[in-house]
């Protein structure tokens, strides 16, 4: 068998034995349909068919892995997210965590994390990381830490950029829950992979991975349709864009 027809033999074996996932994926889609959410993806090419790779995304939501996830589906990749351990401890969303295959973070034992979301690059899987390691309430790219670049250095993986604008609208730190809000546009967008040059420390990897998220941060944002229905709904903007959302600086404090 040539080796391309290989991989992608291997990719349909994998999604042949997921008892978890695609059904979590199909209960996701049905959602957005019935909310008759506008979801447009852009960039989907850049998500490699087959092999390892990190996905490295910004984070305006709770939601935000699920959309980074359908960003894969073009590709027919199922993404490993990386997320915090008491995740993994809640009754509810544990056993599909852990079904789902995702990676827990437990930071008291960082480097058991890093060594198996390595181990699942090395396998072939695709890795979701959230550099900035929380959400970022003033809706701009926070500082990030250095984890997806070693990552993806580690296991000799591409790095791939990806943002998502508008889930926020939907559940973000300190605003009111709406998961029923219809007509929600969302904007996914995936960049080209950065290359992992050798000589190249990880904090100036790290520094160029977040000039490109805020690069397609800002793509997304002014290219998104909808706009804020009164001064009262200007909060889901970022304070450049005229919205009401904290400065990078205060939200940081």
């Amino acid at each position: 068998m040539h080796p391309a027809q290989e991989k992608f033999s291997d990719v349909r074996y994998r999604l042949a034995m997921e008892l978890v996932y695609p059904p979590v994926v199909a209960a996701a889609k049905a959602w957005f349909r019935a909310l008759d959410l506008k979801i447009q993806v852009d960039g989907a090419e850049h998500i490699p068919p087959a092999g390892g790779a990190v996905l490295a995304s910004n984070h305006v939501s709770y939601l935000d892995f699920i959309f980074c996830g359908l960003g894969a589906q073009p590709a027919k990749r199922l993404v490993r997210f990386m997320a915090k351990k008491s995740v993994f401890d809640h009754k509810i969303s544990g056993p599909l965590m852990r079904g789902m295959r995702h990676i827990p973070v437990d930071r008291d034992a960082g480097a058991a994390s890093f060594r198996e979301a390595t181990q699942a690059l090395k396998d072939g899987e695709v890795v979701g990381v959230f550099p900035e390691a929380t959400i970022s309430e003033s809706f701009t790219v926070k500082e990030l830490k250095s984890g997806a670049v070693r990552l993806a250095r580690t296991a000799k993986v591409p790095l791939i950029p990806m943002v998502v604008w508008g889930p926020q609208r939907l559940w973000t730190k300190g605003h009111k829950k709406e998961l029923g809000k219809r007509h929600v546009p969302v904007i996914i967008k995936i960049g080209e992979a950065i290359e992992m040059q050798k000589g190249v420390s990880p904090d100036a990897l790290t520094a160029i991975l977040k000039e490109r998220l805020s690069g397609l941060l800002d793509a997304a944002q002014r290219a998104y349709p909808d706009k804020p229905s009164g001064p009262e709904d200007r909060w889901w903007l970022p304070a450049h864009l005229g919205g009401t959302a904290p400065l990078p600086e205060a939200a940081a404090v």
